[in-house]
Order: C-alpha cells, then sequence, then structure tokens
C-alpha cells in the first residue's frame, strides 16, 4: 500500500520534477493532489484522501493554526526548503515541523522522511500495516536527514495552573499572590493571564496595558516567530525573579488565545523561569466541536491545554454555601474534563459566620464527605489587605506583608517548591 501525500509548494520550479520523481520510482509513495494554495491542502486533507504533506516554508498563509487542522485530520507533514535557507527552516520547525529537508534532496530520502513523519503521527501498528517503507529502497549508504532542531528543555521547570469553578472564587488573587510568594523566595517566577473571559492580572498589579503579552506571545508562535528572546520581551519584568504576560481585557478577543501556540508559549516558558503560574478561565465545556460539521475553534480550548500541560492544578474555591457546593461540583467536572488530574484544593475567603460553628473544621469534613478530598489549604478573608494592595497595584507580598491571606499563600508557595518555611528556601538559595 502507497502512502498518499498532498504537496503544497508556493511558485516552486522543482515541484513537476519532485513529483515525477516520486511517481516513477518504487519508494511507497504516492501524488494524490497537487494543491495550488493553502486553502486548497486544508480542504483536500479534510476529505481524508492522503495521510501526508509536502509543504514549503514560503507557503501563503502557513501558521501553526493550520498545521493542527492537518494534524487533527491525520496528515503528517515535511518541510521542504530551499537549500542553505537556515531561515526558512527555522521558521518550519518553530511552527513544529520536526521534518524539514532541502528541496534539492534526494527521492528517496523525501519518501523515507514522509514514512517517518506518518509514524509519528500515527504510531498505532494496525494503522501503518500494509504501508511500504522507503527506506528501503535506499543504498547502504544513504543521505542522512537533517537531525530536528533542539527542542526547549523544561528541567525541573513546573507549571502551575490556578483554576476554579464559575463564581470568582478568587483565582486571580490567588495567582497573583502565589507567583509573588515564588518571586519572594527567590524562585525565578513567570505569572501567565490565560482568562479567556477576560483577564484582569494587568489592572491588580497597576500595569498599563493596551497590547497583551500573552495575545502576542500566541500571534508569534502562530507565524512560526517566538523564541526566548521574543518572550522574554513581552513578559513585562516586575523584579528581577518575577515576569508577568498580561492576558486579554475583553472576553471577544478570546479566539487569540489558540490552545496550540498556547502549549508553545508554556514550553518555552519553562526556560524563562522555574514556575509558570497560570490563571486559566473557570469553563470547561467543550459544547463547540458538538455545533460545527468542521474544525471549530474552542473557546475552552485554552483552559484545558492549560489544566492537562500543567505540573500542578489548584483548585480555588469559596468558603461559603454556595462557593462550595460550586466547588465539589466543579472537582467532578475537572476530573472528567482531565482524566488523571489529582488538584490541590484551595479554600479561598475563609471566615467565621458563613459556615455555621468551626468554619475550617466544617468545611473539611464537607469537602471530604462529598468530594473524597483529605487534604485541603486555606486562605482566609482579609478585605483590609486586598484592598490596600489592590488599590496601590502591588502584590500583598508588598502592600500587606502582614496580611493573614499573604502569609496562607506563603505557606502554599513554600510547600510548592519543597520548603518547609520561606527562611528554609531563602538559605537553599543562597547555596
Amino acid at each position: 500500500m502507497l502512502v498518499p501525500v498532498l504537496t503544497a509548494v508556493s511558485g516552486a520550479v522543482w515541484e513537476a520534477d519532485l513529483v515525477a520523481a516520486l511517481e516513477r520510482g518504487d519508494l511507497g509513495v504516492s501524488v494524490v493532489r497537487r494543491c495550488v494554495d493553502l486553502a486548497d491542502l486544508l480542504g483536500t486533507a479534510a476529505t481524508g484522501q492522503a495521510r501526508a504533506a509536502l509543504l514549503s516554508a514560503d507557503l501563503r498563509r502557513l501558521d501553526r493554526d493550520a498545521l493542527t487542522r492537518l494534524a487533527v485530520a491525520g496528515v503528517a507533514v515535511v518541510g521542504l526548503v530551499p537549500p542553505g535557507d537556515e531561515d526558512a527552516e527555522r521558521r518550519l520547525r518553530q511552527l513544529g515541523v520536526v521534518n524539514v529537508l532541502p528541496s534539492d534532496a534526494r527521492p528517496e530520502a523525501i519518501s523515507a522522511a514522509v514514512v517517518e513523519a506518518v509514524v509519528a503521527l500515527t504510531p498505532s501498528p494496525a494503522d501503518l500495516a500494509g504501508l511500504a517503507d522507503p527506506r528501503a529502497a535506499l543504498p547502504d549508504h544513504p543521505l542522512r536527514l537533517p537531525e530536528p532542531a533542539p527542542q526547549v528543555v523544561p528541567g525541573t521547570a513546573r507549571v502551575v495552573a490556578v483554576w476554579g469553578p464559575t463564581g470568582a472564587p478568587g483565582r486571580t488573587t490567588v495567582a497573583v499572590g502565589l507567583a509573588s510568594e515564588l518571586s519572594a523566595f527567590g524562585w525565578p517566577t513567570l505569572l501567565v493571564d490565560a482568562d479567556v473571559y477576560g483577564g484582569v492580572v494587568a489592572q491588580l498589579l497597576g500595569l498599563l496595558d493596551e497590547s497583551p503579552g500573552l495575545a502576542a506571545a500566541c500571534r508569534l508562535v502562530n507565524a512560526g516567530a517566538l523564541d526566548l528572546a521574543a518572550l522574554s520581551g513581552l513578559a513585562r519584568q516586575l523584579s528581577p525573579t518575577l515576569r508577568v504576560l498580561s492576558g486579554i481585557g475583553r472576553a471577544d478577543r478570546w479566539p487569540e488565545l489558540r490552545p496550540a501556540a498556547l502549549e508553545q508559549v508554556l514550553s518555552l516558558g519553562t526556560s524563562l523561569a522555574a514556575t509558570t503560574v497560570v490563571d486559566c478561565g473557570f469553563c470547561l465545556e467543550q459544547d463547540e466541536e458538538l455545533s460545527f460539521d468542521t474544525m471549530a475553534p474552542r473557546r475552552n480550548g485554552a483552559t484545558l491545554a492549560i489544566l492537562e500541560r500543567a505540573s500542578v492544578v489548584l483548585a480555588v474555591g469559596t468558603a461559603d454555601p454556595v462557593g462550595l457546593q460550586r466547588l465539589v461540583r466543579g472537582l467532578a467536572a475537572l476530573k472528567e474534563a482531565v482524566p488523571g488530574v489529582q488538584p490541590t484544593v484551595v479554600v479561598n475567603r475563609l471566615r467565621a459566620g458563613a459556615v455555621p460553628g468551626n468554619a475550617e473544621a466544617e468545611v473539611r469534613a464537607a469537602l471530604s464527605r462529598y468530594a473524597g478530598v483529605e487534604e485541603v489549604a486555606f486562605v482566609p478573608l482579609d478585605v483590609t489587605g486586598v484592598d490596600v494592595a489592590v488599590a496601590a497595584g502591588r502584590t500583598l507580598t508588598e502592600a500587606a506583608a502582614g496580611s493573614p491571606a499573604r502569609q496562607a499563600l506563603q505557606a502554599l508557595a513554600a510547600s510548592l517548591v519543597g520548603a518547609s518555611a520561606p527562611a528554609k528556601k531563602r538559605r537553599l538559595l543562597r547555596r
């Protein structure tokens, strides 16, 4: 069985020669359509006619969204660039194309790269049964395929997602406070405002922000132009150990935060900071996919992508009967949307009076009984301290160091980085 292949090459004189060479040789591939542009390519890929596509770096409007649509359609991608054109190769690799060859590579090498890309996209043996392996046609000393460009190595860096159900339980307050405390420990931290329903991190921190950093980073990812230097320039530096990627202020801008682009931003962010704290949206619904016959943009796809990518998920709820009910239902929805997630529950605004009796003991008992949660972190209600911080456009760490809420967030941050106390972490960082 031959691998059906599409081509989409912008004005290249060598395309006809390549297609003829692939058709002449017994290389295990068959060109089923030569697409005239990106729209033609995406439309043909959606019909299921092909398993792979040969693309040129200069294909008009080629971006990460287009490559994501090809992947969803089950079409693997191999990039072809002019010999020696490092910029074109770099762009394709930044877009996520792993297999990139010079356009003058031998047909055997290109065919081998096609099969490798198909194997990487669909590794199931049942899916690949019967596919011819063109690598068997290579001579004893074949042209070696170029090695993929080095990928970002996250190392020990972590992504902490701060999520919570509807009802404004204080996700942003917890995210900002947590990032601030991690930074105060000397821990390089990146705070990302990824709330697709309208982020307010910039407002809380008193930042003049007409161009959201996260949206700009996602645009660069989509264009294959985001690197560590560009991300560093977009992330506002509030202190030597704290950077902020501001979010969209208007809910109607949510299409700018596409899941595939956001995942790349987070991946690159792990090289910029030891811990990335992400303020998420609340909604986990996936109904968009049920309303369209074709691939549709998903408003909540960004939130789901963050939760799946996160090393730690904090589920924030409010310490009152309504907030606890929403939290219990939200935890069930979270586990359904992201199977295997083990969130750390944070109960915010703990206070006497909202819950009869001993508030902390009652909340623990309710969460244990209705959600099976035994470990809970509490953040007490501190209206005065939070108001002072918001009015000053500062964090609790800076504006209200003695705040009970700040002390609770400090302890939570210490637990995340493995320190029993802030002083201990400072001693460790000095060594």
